[in-house]
């Protein structure tokens, strides 16, 4: 019987996907495991996605987190046992739920996965990308004036003496 929180079923493809996902991020990423770290990671706003075990007893302890996830717009997905959640994360106890803060090498099953729950490819990732590296851009321009400026203050210092 399908648990309370479980709000759609996932294919045994999505969900491999999905397993192989928080496989490649724990390598190369940023992965936070348990439902606290997982909430905390929610309401931050930092998680890509969370996958969420569908076999956790009680259920109320992930039942929120789906619903945080629609609030905060990330995409979440189911995966049949916390026990593989946990293998897929290198442990060997279950895990309940985890959320992918940074991609690293799982971008491209990130977003396998995410095209294939929402039905739609993910432009939404690549403009935050986007937007990422131009605030990057935007704060190193003020540091290379400020450089600037030090390096003139110095050359008016040599001078006086």
């Amino acid at each position: 019987m399908a648990k309370s929180y479980v709000k759609f079923e996932v294919s045994k493809e999505v969900s491999d996907k999905a397993l192989e996902a928080v496989r490649l991020a724990r390598q190369s990423g940023t992965v936070r495991k348990g439902v606290n770290e997982v909430t905390k990671s929610v309401e931050r706003g930092l998680s890509s996605l969370v996958v969420i075990a569908g076999d956790v007893e009680p259920e109320e302890v992930v039942m929120h987190i789906p619903q945080l996830c629609e609030q905060k717009k990330i995409n979440y997905v189911y995966v049949p046992a916390k026990l593989d959640l946990g293998k897929a994360l290198g442990m060997n106890v279950p895990c309940s739920s985890v959320a992918i803060e940074k991609q690293g090498e799982a971008q491209a099953a990130i977003s396998d996965v995410v095209s294939r729950i929402t039905g739609k490819s993910q432009p939404a990732q690549e403009k935050a990308g986007a937007e990422a590296k131009h605030a990057e851009v935007k704060h190193e321009k003020p540091k290379a004036e400020k450089a600037k400026g030090h390096e003139a203050g110095a050359e008016k210092t040599e001078k006086k003496e």
